[in-house]
C-alpha cells in the first residue's frame, strides 16, 4: 500500500510527537541535571545517527543558520523564559508555537491560504493545550519578562519549521541527515551556556543512561520525523496536529507518576482531538 504524500507526512509528524510525549517524563527524571548541560549532551547524542552520513552535511548558510537558530535559538529562549517567568504560564506561552506555524504558513510559504476552519482547529488547539497545561491550576496574576523569551521561542520554532519548507522551495533545501550537523552545533553551544550560566556536576550512570535516551528520542529522532514532515505535508494541519504533544505529554507524565486523569486533561484531550479530525479532513 503506497501512502499519499500528506498522509506520510501526517505520520511523520505523529511520530515526532508521539517521541514529544516523553520529553517531560524524562525531563522529571533528570530534574537535578542543569538544563544546558541536559540539552547539550541530549543534542549530540541525537546527532549521532547521522554521523556516517556525514557526506549530507554540506549545506549553505541560510541552511546552517535556519538550523541553529531553531534547534539552539529555540530551547535557549525556552530556558531563559523558564527562569524568569512562573513555568506553567511560560510553558503555555511557548505553546503558541503551533498556532504561529498555522498563521505564518501563508505568509511564508508560496500558494497557500489560510482558510477559516484552519484558525478555528487552531484556536480550539490551542484552548485544549491550555486546559491540558494547566490542570484546572490558575495563573499566577501580574506580568513577567521571561514571557518575552517565551514567545521568542515559539516563534524562533515556527519559523525553523516552516524555513525548511521554504528552503525546499526555493531549491536551497537540505536533506534531512543534515539535521545532526544542526543538533552538533546547537549540542555545542549549550555546553558553553551550561560551562558559562550553570554550576557543575556530575553525572550518575542511570543519569547518563537517561540522558541518552532523552537524545535518541525526544531531542533526536523527532527532529528528522519533524523535518521530514514539513518537507512534504501541509504546515497549517501538522501545526494543528502538534496540539497533541502537550496532551500526550500531560498524559503521559499522569500515568508514569501515578496519578489521576482529571475532567480538565479529558476536556483537552476532546477539543485537541477533536481540532485535529476536522483539520485533516480538510485534506481529502
Amino acid at each position: 500500500m503506497i501512502l499519499s504524500r500528506h498522509t506520510a507526512a501526517n505520520l511523520y509528524a505523529l511520530g515526532a510527537i508521539a517521541l514529544w510525549a516523553s520529553l517531560a517524563t524524562l525531563a522529571v527524571q533528570l530534574a537535578q541535571v542543569p538544563p544546558f548541560l541536559l540539552t547539550g549532551l541530549a543534542l549530540i547524542v541525537g546527532s549521532l545517527p547521522s554521523w556516517p552520513y556525514m557526506r549530507h552535511w554540506r549545506v549553505g548558510r541560510a541552511a546552517l543558520m535556519l538550523g541553529v537558530g531553531g534547534l539552539f535559538g529555540y530551547h535557549f529562549l525556552l530556558f531563559i523564559a523558564l527562569r524568569h517567568a512562573p513555568p506553567v504560564q511560560a510553558n503555555l506561552v511557548n505553546y503558541l508555537w503551533p498556532l504561529l506555524i498555522v498563521v505564518l504558513a501563508p505568509l511564508l510559504l508560496p500558494g497557500m491560504r489560510l482558510r477559516a476552519v484552519h484558525i478555528g482547529a487552531a484556536v480550539i488547539g490551542f484552548a485544549g493545550a491550555a486546559l491540558a497545561i494547566l490542570g484546572g491550576r490558575t495563573l499566577h496574576r501580574g506580568l513577567a519578562w521571561g514571557y518575552a523569551p517565551a514567545l521568542a521561542a515559539a516563534l524562533a520554532w515556527a519559523c525553523f519549521s516552516l524555513g525548511t519548507r521554504r528552503l525546499a522551495l526555493q531549491g536551497r533545501g537540505f536533506p534531512t541527515a543534515a539535521i545532526g550537523l544542526f543538533g552538533l552545533v546547537s549540542g555545542l553551544l549549550a555546553l558553553v551556556c551550561h560551562a558559562l550560566l550553570e554550576p557543575h556536576v556530575s553525572l550518575s550512570v542511570p543519569q547518563l543512561l537517561r540522558i541518552g535516551a532523552l537524545g535518541l528520542g525526544p531531542l533526536g529522532a523527532a527532529f528528522y520525523l519533524w523535518d521530514r514532515a514539513f518537507k512534504l505535508g501541509d504546515a497549517r494541519i501538522i501545526g494543528v496536529l502538534s496540539y497533541i504533544t502537550p496532551l500526550a505529554s500531560t498524559a503521559l507524565l499522569v500515568w508514569v507518576t501515578g496519578g489521576t486523569f482529571t475532567w480538565p486533561l479529558v476536556v483537552a484531550a476532546l477539543l485537541i482531538v477533536g481540532s485535529a479530525v476536522v483539520a485533516v479532513r480538510t485534506q481529502a
